[in-house]
């Protein structure tokens, strides 16, 4: 029986985004498959539009960033179908009260505006700074990430802009969960730190937690290889076999 894993790729990210990790699945006979949201504007819709166009009745479940956002609410509404589950570089937690989250909500509203007006990659250059390693600045890997970001259009952002401030609650979910987990994360993200990740693997005793070394938010894509092994780990198959 062919194994299908299903990837979902995070704010602004496409198929590029996990590329590595499917080639690499695919070698170990996985059929994968990278969603599209579209336009949807809210991460439950994200998550039946995955639901609706999965492959198969089970599958496996990875997530990245927002990705990772949506695959918990994808458990939320049908725990049964997933086999197993891997969140990199995401949270659980809803918008902040209070100040904090009207200082999030104002500083994605000015880069949706600098999309607007100056293009995407004119944002791209600017918030993928904050997300890859500072010595991935200017680099080929980071000129791809703003190759992918600039594939996306300013309605695009602003829908997948409102999915993250709308964002739920997802600790019950996790909490809840009864299959086999891995949580990942570059060591080096300042957007969904490490700690989050320790928080998140406190809720599940039973979880693995990989830190990528060397790594900023965008791990896939700045060390594919090792988290094709970490994948390849969670998958139950043998690495580099």
């Amino acid at each position: 029986m062919t194994a299908h894993c299903i990837l979902l790729p995070g704010l602004l990210c496409d198929e590029a985004v996990w590329s590595a990790q499917v080639e690499a699945l695919a070698a170990r006979g996985v059929a994968c498959q990278v969603p599209d949201y579209g336009e949807l504007d809210s991460l439950q819709a994200m998550a039946r539009s995955v639901l609706e166009g999965a492959p198969a009745e089970r599958f496996a479940l990875a997530g990245h960033s927002m990705g990772g956002r949506v695959a918990l609410e994808v458990l939320r509404l049908a725990p049964e179908r997933v086999q197993r589950l891997a969140l990199l570089d995401t949270g659980i937690d809803p918008l902040p009260a209070g100040e904090a989250g009207e200082r999030e909500r104002a500083r994605r509203m000015e880069w949706l505006g600098i999309a607007r007006e100056r293009g995407m990659r004119a944002m791209a250059r600017d918030w993928a700074r904050g997300m890859v390693h500072p010595s991935r600045w200017d680099s080929p890997v980071f000129e791809s990430i703003l190759d992918m970001l600039e594939r996306k259009t300013p309605a695009i952002y602003e829908a997948q802009i409102r999915a993250l401030l709308g964002r739920p609650d997802a600790r019950g979910v996790l909490a809840g969960l009864q299959c086999p987990v891995l949580l990942g994360c570059g060591r080096d993200d300042t957007w969904s730190p490490p700690v989050r990740h320790e928080e998140m693997q406190a809720l599940l005793p039973g979880s693995r937690l990989v830190l990528i070394e060397h790594s900023g938010h965008m791990v896939t894509m700045e060390q594919p290889r090792a988290v094709c092994d970490a994948l390849l780990a969670w998958m139950d198959l043998q690495a580099g076999a």
